[in-house]
């Protein structure tokens, strides 16, 4: 069994159809063909984009020259009104002093510190699942967002702000496509970036209630009672080379990417790891088995244990990347496999072609996790694996995600069986980040 992907458009269409498609999902305006291609061209008036799915070039653009290939701006424009000035959007100088400040709270040790909150949000998720048939993308947003302000804040999501932060961010999903017109055409900084009204208004309170937690937090770091969280962390660490630390309003921008990358994408890997469960009863039931060691507070030597569960959140990884794309730009000429690249070329690298890419994985469709106890395999996914990206920009959460995610799979695959819905048949789409079309139903029943 294939597990579900979008349906690959024909390999030629009009420009303003494809920039149609794209916009409203860039996985199904996307040819078959890509899953084949070492490189594609994409022409539009205005500028050139360069699909990449050749495993150097890939290294060269994210781990070799890095600095000469920043993120491009035509991507991040959309995310402006809520991300600000975050680490995800930042280049050069000022992205370094950002990832100074904040790469010593995910470091090994915090994981191990972080980890109570992240069982304690599983738990909650567990006694929170309803039975019958259920939409678990919601479920799974729930759970997510109730990680990140445990381990972040040290408050629930049934906390005041938190339950309306999150309330807000829903709201804001509806509204935010991908990309926006910034992304299409070459417009100056000075022209409106035509935003909609309602993705504007639903950022301006996210961050609105983001500052009200922030500078409570610098009170409480000032008065010697703050909780040793994340956020008290990032807060009072000081740039090795200046000795500033965040100020609130950097600190604002820095929560908000937190919430966005470490919410959104988590909620979109663990919809999927259930929906994998339900269509493959026997991996569902090994992951169970597996699980069922956890006991209901597990303590962090526990992780050492779900071995294959961690290789079934790998494979959803694999199959479902959340975040689909990256976009890169060149910042001098440069040959592409002998092609030459005018500056400013928008270099595209896709996790989700690369991960599916048939002259790289054996049966790449196919949900396999055993496939990661294999050799060729695992070189397969030092080539052509990047979930989280790679080289410098690597996710500074990657570690925080994968225990997140391993252990709330397990968590939940301890108390519940999964079953897939007669006539439902998810289909991936790319909004904020990789999720199903009309969402994922499943029935739910207790072990």
């Amino acid at each position: 069994m294939t597990a579900p992907k979008p349906k690959a458009r024909a390999d030629r269409v009009s420009l303003w159809h494809y920039l149609r498609l794209f916009r409203a999902d860039i996985l199904s305006a996307q040819p078959a063909r890509l899953y084949r291609a070492w490189m594609a061209e994409f022409r539009t008036p205005f500028f050139r984009s360069y699909l990449c799915n050749d495993p150097a070039l890939v290294a060269r653009v994210l781990v070799e020259r890095p600095e000469d290939f920043p993120k491009s701006n035509r991507i991040s424009e959309g995310l402006r009104p809520i991300l600000g000035n975050s680490v995800f959007v930042t280049n050069g100088e000022v992205w370094k002093r950002q990832r100074r400040i904040i790469d010593p709270a995910f470091e090994g040790g915090r994981l191990r510190d972080t980890f109570p909150a992240i069982a304690a949000a599983g738990q909650a998720a567990v006694a929170r699942m309803p039975l019958g048939v259920v939409e678990v993308e919601a479920e799974m947003s729930h759970a997510a967002a109730d990680v990140i302000f445990r381990t972040l804040f040290s408050i629930p999501i049934e906390d005041q702000i938190a339950s309306q932060v999150f309330d807000a961010f829903r709201d804001y999903q509806r509204t935010q496509p991908l990309l926006n017109l910034a992304a299409f055409l070459p417009l100056p900084a000075w022209v409106p970036r035509f935003h909609r009204r309602g993705t504007k208004a639903s950022a301006a309170k996210i961050r609105a209630l983001i500052t009200q937690m922030t500078e409570a937090r610098a009170a409480q770091i000032a008065a010697g009672t703050a909780p040793d969280d994340l956020a008290t962390k990032i807060m009072t660490t000081a740039d090795p080379l200046t000795g500033a630390c965040f100020e609130t309003s950097e600190m604002v921008d820095q929560v908000a990417i937190f919430f966005l990358a470490g919410h959104e994408t988590s909620a979109s890997a663990l919809a999927w790891a259930l929906l994998m469960l339900a269509l493959y009863p026997q991996v569902q039931e090994q992951v169970a088995a597996e699980a069922a060691a956890l006991g209901d507070a597990p303590d962090f030597a526990a992780l050492s244990k779900l071995r294959y569960t961690r290789d079934v959140f790998r494979e959803v990884l694999r199959l479902y990347p959340p975040v689909p794309m990256m976009v890169r730009e060149n910042t001098a000429p440069e040959d592409l496999r002998g092609r030459l690249v005018a500056k400013g070329g928008q270099i595209v690298l896709s996790p989700w072609h690369l991960h599916r890419h048939e002259r790289i994985w054996k049966n790449p469709d196919d949900f396999d996790p055993s496939r990661w106890q294999t050799e060729e395999n695992r070189a397969c996914a030092r080539d052509a694996y990047l979930p989280f990206s790679a080289g410098p920009r690597v996710c500074t959460g990657a570690g925080f995600a994968m225990v997140e995610g391993v252990l709330l799979l397990a968590q939940l695959a301890r108390g519940f069986r999964f079953e897939p819905v007669a006539g439902e048949d998810p289909v991936p789409v790319a909004h904020l980040t990789v999720r199903a079309r009309d969402g994922i139903r499943l029935r739910i029943s207790r072990r």
